[in-house]
């Protein structure tokens, strides 16, 4: 992908004058006597301290650009893991929810399907496959008599880290074979993704 963030350049004005003497460094010219007006080498010397301009920011059209890439790299990256992720043999939604119990806690199935954006039927038959695998359970509301939670049982707790630990062992051996200049990018940016990811639930 092609990322076009220009950088500006900052353009110096250079006087010229006729005669002898008619042009002083900043250097030559000394300060100015009470009520005098500042020089043209004060000018020069006001205009040295400030800074060039930074860069210009990502246009709407590199933004684009980015936003594809990342787009096409998680889909292509949840694919590869996919394989990894059928090793345990539970299905995928099972799979999916489960890891919210496990990395979330406990919660209601109302809060379990809206975090897996679901209707609540199609969770309550992922629920019960948990259920019939002990890999959750049903407890008793800590507040609210009339309702219940799901758990994650010590079952579904082992199944779930060893399959995150599968998912990062594969991860490793795939980062280990980039090329160091990438292994070094991805190590500083990995951490981003985080943030978009925050990001783009806080927009929704």
């Amino acid at each position: 992908m092609s990322r076009s963030f220009a950088s500006a350049e900052r353009a110096g004005a250079a006087g010229t004058g006729s005669g002898r003497g008619s042009v002083k460094s900043a250097e030559q010219v000394g300060p100015a006597g009470p009520g005098s007006a500042p020089g043209p080498g004060a000018q020069a010397v006001t205009a040295g301290q400030s800074g060039p301009p930074g860069p210009p920011g990502p246009t709407s059209q590199d933004l684009a650009e980015v936003a594809s890439a990342l787009n096409s790299g998680a889909i292509h990256l949840l694919r590869s893991l996919a394989a990894v992720d059928r090793q345990p043999g539970v299905p995928g939604a099972r799979l999916s929810a489960l890891s919210v119990l496990v990395f979330g806690g406990s919660c209601t199935l109302g809060e379990l399907a809206a975090a897996e954006g679901v209707a609540g039927p199609t969770m309550t038959r992922i629920v019960d496959g948990l259920i019939a695998e002990h890999l959750a359970e049903r407890l008793p509301h800590p507040t609210d008599g009339r309702s219940v939670v799901i758990a994650a049982t010590p079952a579904g707790q082992a199944l779930m880290r060893t399959a995150q630990r599968r998912r990062i062992d594969t991860l490793v051996t795939a980062l280990a074979g980039l090329p160091l200049d990438q292994q070094r990018a991805l190590a500083s940016d990995g951490p981003l993704l985080d943030e978009l990811a925050a990001a783009v639930r806080a927009a929704n």
